[in-house]
């Protein structure tokens, strides 16, 4: 009798124990499930026509420091045509920094589809003179640190 009872106590246990580990693997997956929706849907945004003009704007502009810049654009919280999509492309990866320092997307996924890189280093000078201007030196800190993690992950592939 006691051998019944102890075995159905380990079968019940063993059961719970399994359902757990299933529950766990299930909730990773839907993690994972979001975090790509989410990507997904910003790699769409970053698809729009008023984004891929930001990103040709930005791109296009030709400016050799802040002063150069506002010099040829205008202030850079102003109307301009080249400031505003300025303004579009930093808050765009700002927030996308944002995302990935908290891991709510997958980094890796982030840095495979947006070209990062070229982009902060295209608006570093203006992004710069704007912290200096503003008195805000964390502007844009999480597109920076978007660049950071992006040199970092290019030097440990380089190794």
């Amino acid at each position: 009798m006691v051998d019944i009872q102890t075995i159905s106590i380990a079968i019940a246990s063993a059961g719970v124990f399994a359902a757990a580990i299933y529950y766990i693997f299930q909730i990773r997956h839907q993690t994972k499930i979001r975090q790509t929706d989410l990507v997904v849907a910003l790699s769409s945004a970053a698809r729009s026509r008023e984004f891929v003009e930001a990103l040709a704007d930005t791109w296009s502009a030709e400016f050799k420091d802040f002063d150069d810049f506002v010099k040829k654009y205008g202030a850079p919280v102003s109307r301009e045509p080249v400031s505003v999509s300025i303004l579009v492309i930093c808050n765009f990866f700002e927030h996308l920094g944002v995302l990935v320092k908290n891991k709510l997307v997958d980094a890796h996924l982030v840095f495979q589809l947006f070209a990062i890189a070229h982009f902060w280093e295209k608006v570093k000078p203006v992004v710069e003179g704007m912290r200096k201007e503003f008195h805000e030196p964390a502007l844009y800190e999480w597109f920076e640190y978007l660049y950071n993690e992006v040199k970092k992950r290019e030097q440990i592939l380089k190794t």
